[in-house]
């Protein structure tokens, strides 16, 4: 089958179309012919070996223990082992597949559930991992309605869903985006939009409404923990999603473990969270997109062949929500 492999760490140019064999069937395993894999920074991350903290972690020291990237995935179920019983061949699913890059990926049922008919395959691919932190980062904040949330980030993958899935919780959602995002976030739904390009250029605070916000998602990475204290009301949440924006040893875990240690002695809850996919969470996005509350929003599509490409836009383009590979 082709699939996307790399020999070692590096850039983009690491990334190569190569022939290798279908993998093999475990007596869990579910094996899917892929139609379309999501593009997450975890792909770009398990491509350049950074930050270094993942390698001493497990994940290959010198190059990457798994040679093919991808793991978002949508497809059809071409064969299952012994001990499946949930999933059957021909199964449209999605969820994620260790190397998605690829004609062939094997998951279990553990990372796949049925696809949503109201999604194509490229939408469907684009949801487990962003839709998953999304939803996982406002349930650890117990939005609930009538709440004042703030997304930062929210025309990237993350924010995207997490607009969606704050306004179906029924807050008022605020969206935090560049100038090129501002009208896909106002399609998303946000009730108030903040263009953070204009207020970091005059050197201005994020705005707050009186009090703050009730919860705050950052998506981004990028903003000091201080800086998003200050517009957080003084019992609201802060959940800080993910590690991005750190340097090459480790990442953005300096600003999550500040949180950790600031939490316990301020009135805020300042919560970071790395998620994971769980069928549970594929389908609460499910019924989520069934009700037509959730919409990925795809900013481009790459052919298999082009897919280091696809990891290129993704880490220096700024995509407006998701990138996805076809196959």
């Amino acid at each position: 089958m082709k699939a996307i492999v790399q020999d070692t760490y590096g850039s983009a140019d690491v990334l190569r179309l190569s022939d290798i064999p279908v993998p093999t069937v475990g007596e869990r395993d579910v094996l899917v012919r892929v139609h379309a894999a999501g593009v997450n920074p975890g792909d770009w991350h398990m491509m350049t070996g950074q930050p270094y903290l993942m390698r001493v972690m497990g994940f290959g020291l010198r190059r990457p223990r798994t040679r093919t990237r991808g793991i978002d995935v949508a497809g059809r179920v071409e064969a299952v082992g012994a001990q499946v019983t949930r999933l059957a061949v021909g199964d449209e699913v999605f969820g994620t597949a260790d190397g998605s890059f690829a004609e062939h990926a094997v998951g279990t049922e553990r990372t796949l559930v049925l696809a949503p008919p109201s999604l194509t395959p490229v939408q469907a691919a684009a949801v487990p991992t962003a839709g998953c932190a999304a939803l996982v980062a406002v349930r650890t904040a117990h939005v609930r309605a009538g709440q004042s949330v703030l997304v930062v980030g929210a025309g990237g993958g993350v924010g995207s869903f997490a607009v969606q899935v704050a306004l179906a919780a029924g807050a008022e959602v605020t969206g935090v985006c560049s100038s090129s995002k501002v009208d896909l976030v106002r399609r998303l739904g946000a009730q108030h939009v903040i263009d953070y390009t204009a207020l970091d250029a005059a050197g201005a605070p994020l705005p707050a409404p009186p009090g703050g916000y009730d919860v705050v998602i950052d998506t981004g990475g990028a903003r000091p923990l201080a800086a998003l204290r200050r517009i957080i009301a003084p019992q609201g949440t802060l959940v800080m999603v993910g590690a991005e924006g750190g340097d090459r040893w480790l990442g953005g875990i300096q600003r999550m473990l500040l949180a950790l240690v600031v939490s316990p002695f301020v009135g805020q809850h300042l919560r970071p969270m790395m998620s994971t996919e769980r069928p549970e969470h594929l389908l609460a996005l499910s019924e989520l997109a069934e009700a037509g509350s959730l919409v990925p929003a795809i900013d481009r599509t790459y052919p298999l062949a082009e897919a280091a490409d696809a990891v290129r836009h993704l880490a220096t383009g700024h995509p407006a929500g998701k990138v996805v590979v076809t196959v």
